[in-house]
């Protein structure tokens, strides 16, 4: 509430810092289950299971709020990687000027405003997961980038002048058609294969209303 009270303010900040210590004591935080025992959501539970292990790619497909988010939380928990960083990338949040800089990093003094150097998000998830969420918003140009990584497992920090390998796995989540992106033009054809080597889709809640209690 507003005016903040000084006390309360104190005591609620004193109680989160006390809670993240514990959580970061874990081991590995399990994200929350994957609710509902209707025939598509055991199918979905059943799909997760079955590929988490692996380290191909993963195009999850589905409106927005079907959990998308959370499959991939799931595969990441499930998966070698469970104890290596989560990193979540929303890709229609991010200005285009920025994209670049916050995938990839960058240099000191590699342009205006870059007051100290920035580890990009791939090497922050080196070792784990990323997850490239809404990826049908990004520009061709910040596709052609990505598609380098999954190809060669090397980023180039702007300014840099020289390449970084990293080790990641990559989930990507989209709202939209992406076979008709590509149809029109707006999304590169040999990106969404890269992707898409295995898709999984979160059905609407319409698709499975038995699940509602």
């Amino acid at each position: 509430t507003k005016p903040p009270d000084r006390a309360e303010l104190l005591l609620a900040v004193k109680g989160a810092v006390a809670q993240g210590r514990v959580a970061r004591s874990r081991d590995v935080a399990e994200p929350p289950p994957l609710l509902g025992d209707s025939t598509a959501i055991r199918q979905l539970r059943e799909e997760i299971a079955r590929v988490a292990p692996s380290h191909a790619t993963v195009m999850i497909q589905g409106e927005s709020g079907t959990g998308k988010e959370l499959v991939a939380r799931r595969l990441h928990h499930l998966s070698g990687r469970a104890r290596k960083p989560f990193i979540r990338v929303n890709s229609a949040a991010i200005p285009e000027e920025l994209i670049e800089s916050e995938l990839f990093g960058h240099e000191k003094g590699s342009f205006t405003g870059a007051h100290r150097r920035q580890l990009g998000k791939f090497v922050q998830a080196d070792g784990g997961t990323i997850f490239l969420d809404e990826v049908g918003d990004m520009s061709l140009k910040t596709q052609a980038k990505v598609l380098r990584v999954l190809q060669d497992g090397e980023v180039e920090p702007v300014g840099a002048g020289q390449t970084l390998r990293v080790d990641v796995r990559v989930i990507a989540a989209t709202n939209k058609d992406l076979v008709g992106e590509v149809r029109a033009g707006r999304f590169r054809e040999d990106l969404y294969y890269r992707l898409a080597v295995v898709v999984l889709r979160t059905p609407p809640l319409r698709e499975h209303t038995e699940d509602i209690s």
